[in-house]
Parts: C-alpha cells; structure tokens; sequence
C-alpha cells in the first residue's frame, strides 16, 4: 500500500488536472509545479541548497506556462529532490517518515502525464495528441 496509493494520487492527479479546459491547465500545472519546487524551503534539511533547488524548479516552472515538456521535467527535478531528503531522511511532512519517499513514487506519474502533453482523459484513451499549439520546447 506504501507503493501504490502515491501511484494512485498520481493518476487521481492527472485525471482532476484533466477537466481545467487548455490552456489554462498548462498553466495551472507550471503553477502546481512552481509550488512543489518550494515545498522542503520550510524543513531546511539541505540548508541552502534548499533555495537554488527552488531557484531552479521557479524557472523550469516559468518555462513551463509555454511549455508541457518543462512542467514534466519540474516533475522529474522534484522526484529527485524527494529521493535525495528520503536518503538524507528530512522528509517533506516531518512527522511522516516515508512521505518524501511517497512523493518520489507519486510525481514521475504526473511527469509522465505531463510529458505526453497533460491530455485529457478522452484524448489519453484515444491514444491521440493534444489538441494544443506545438510545443516550443519540442523539436
């Protein structure tokens, strides 16, 4: 259950992110994304590499409100900071030891949805593209 309910929060994620219409979810998910790169700023537990983590994830962030393929590497640069405070043992939710390790299952899930271009339900079960403008990020 440790390794499955964060895959599920994950899924339920993309599923709740999928009914905000284009391209306010693009958006909304590069403000999402913005806001989990600040999440450890209040533990402290890698000092001031706290900050140029959340200086980073801010610009992969702003990137992001243009771009599905910058959102799903804020995604993936916030995976690893999860690992890294798992192993160092500061997690995100203090009194919830693995919660950093749950947050690490859970967010390569919303990267994956946000590297196929956030779509919604109907287009992800239809195996086609969003109906978005190309991405300036993509080749």
């Amino acid at each position: 259950m440790q390794y499955l309910m964060p895959i599920g929060i994950g899924v339920f994620y993309a599923l709740l992110m999928s009914l905000i219409r284009e391209p306010h979810r693009r958006r909304f998910n590069a403000v999402m994304v913005a806001g989990a790169g600040a999440a450890y700023l209040s533990g402290g537990g890698l000092g001031g590499w706290e900050f140029a983590f959340t200086a980073l994830v801010t610009y992969v962030a702003f990137r992001g409100l243009d771009s599905w393929t910058f959102i799903g590497i804020g995604w993936l640069l916030h995976t690893a900071w999860d690992v890294v405070h798992h192993l160092k043992g500061s997690p995100l939710i203090p009194f919830a030891h693995n919660s950093s390790l749950g947050c690490a299952i859970c967010d390569p899930v919303i990267a994956l949805w946000c590297l196929r271009g956030g779509p919604s339900p109907r287009e992800l079960l239809h195996f086609k593209r969003p109906t978005t403008p190309q991405d300036p990020a993509t080749p």
